[in-house]
């Protein structure tokens, strides 16, 4: 509460008001600071997976505030990665995004033709002139033949059941497919796969479906992210194949999918605006720099003090620790910057808290050693 109070002190006030807390003193507060914005992600969801297994914490009792929804698509990444339990509150979740579910039912035809409910979702996806009725008796004949969608788009027998321009059409889809995915399996996959995102022109097509230009930007760019992660997965992961990270992220997939209604023992992630009367043992903040918190536009309209309001909303949600971090790089737009830190990290008692990544304590070889293997032996327990 301290730390909260001399915060909003920076505000304006017409009368003095202080918090206080029957909990007395806490934790000093954490400040984190890491090289980018996917090792913030990273360092954030060791630290989760960490407290659990040291600690023996739930993963309810954590949650993980930040100033945009944007913030959560590199931390999601990485929590399904570790395969922590969450909960996106006030947002959508990453993989329950259309973009991303459409890129995904892609990836699902390439390593498992076989997939028919993936191929339903992507053979009109770009529209191909592939209509409900062609459709149908498509579903028709693979089911007489015993064979899947995609297989029986290549089948002589179809021409008894579609012709002209449908029957050229899944033809020609098929065709595609079966090269895109031997183009995937053999060569480089990432840049396969983005071939394939331009062979559909799916940036157009985000532009048809989407309500504005900018709408649609965003969207590409979470398509964008979601190729960076199955690079990153690929670089660490050089013993396996492609098929093998596209696997992983399918089973992701699949697995938030059939948990979407579950509320248990999951970590929560939010906006600092919908964590209002909320509170949480554990709190992680994320980006605190400037021009993310404060946020731009408040630097620009002269309005920090509400932003300043968002803070101490964000320092008061925890009732036992606060972790903080910011990142010494960032992309935006497809450009790296180095952010400034927030004003607001001056503004705390410097008596309440520690600095990591500047100066601050670090931790030993033979912690961060234990540290590893408590993460392998619990990731090894969750696959067995």
């Amino acid at each position: 509460m301290k730390a909260a109070n001399a915060v909003i002190d920076n505000n304006p006030h017409t009368f003095t008001k202080k918090l206080w807390s029957d909990h007395g003193f806490g934790e000093v507060i954490r400040i984190i600071r890491c090289a980018t914005e996917d090792s913030e992600a990273e360092r954030v969801a060791m630290e989760i997976m960490h407290q659990k297994i040291q600690k023996n914490r739930d993963f309810k009792d954590f949650a993980v505030l930040y100033r945009g929804n944007f913030q959560s698509r590199s931390l999601e990444l990485k929590l399904q990665a570790y395969q922590i339990p969450y909960k996106v509150s006030g947002g959508t979740s990453f993989f329950s995004r259309s973009e991303i579910k459409d890129v995904m039912a892609y990836l699902r035809v390439v390593i498992n033709p076989d997939d028919d409910n993936a191929f339903l979702r992507v053979v009109n996806t770009p529209r191909r002139e592939i209509g409900p009725t062609t459709l149908e008796k498509l579903a028709y004949y693979a089911q007489q033949r015993g064979v899947s969608l995609l297989s029986a788009c290549d089948d002589m027998g179809l021409e008894q059941h579609v012709s002209g321009r449908p029957l050229q059409s899944l033809q020609r889809f098929a065709r595609w497919m079966n090269e895109t995915t031997q183009n995937i399996q053999r060569n480089d996959a990432v840049p396969a796969i983005k071939q394939m995102l331009r062979d559909i022109d799916y940036q157009q097509w985000l532009m048809e479906q989407s309500p504005s230009t900018k709408a649609a930007e965003k969207r590409m760019e979470n398509v964008m992210q979601l190729v960076d992660s199955i690079e990153r997965m690929v670089q660490k992961q050089e013993e396996e194949d492609i098929e093998a990270v596209i696997g992983k992220l399918i089973l992701i997939d699949l697995l938030e999918q059939r948990e979407e209604e579950d509320v248990s023992d999951k970590v929560q992630l939010l906006t600092l605006h919908a964590s209002k009367g909320l509170e949480w043992p554990y709190v992680f903040i994320m980006g605190l720099e400037e021009e993310l918190l404060p946020h731009r536009t408040s630097i620009e309209e002269n309005t920090i003090e509400e932003e300043r309001r968002l803070m101490y909303v964000g320092i008061t949600r925890a009732q036992r620790e606060l972790t903080m971090t910011l990142t010494a790089k960032r992309k935006q737009y497809g450009e790296e910057f180095e952010p400034t830190p927030s004003r607001f990290l001056d503004e705390l008692p410097s008596d309440d808290v520690v600095w990591e990544g500047k100066g601050g304590e670090q931790r030993s070889p033979e912690q961060k050693k234990a540290l590893g293997k408590a993460y392998m032996a619990n990731i090894r327990n969750l696959l067995e």
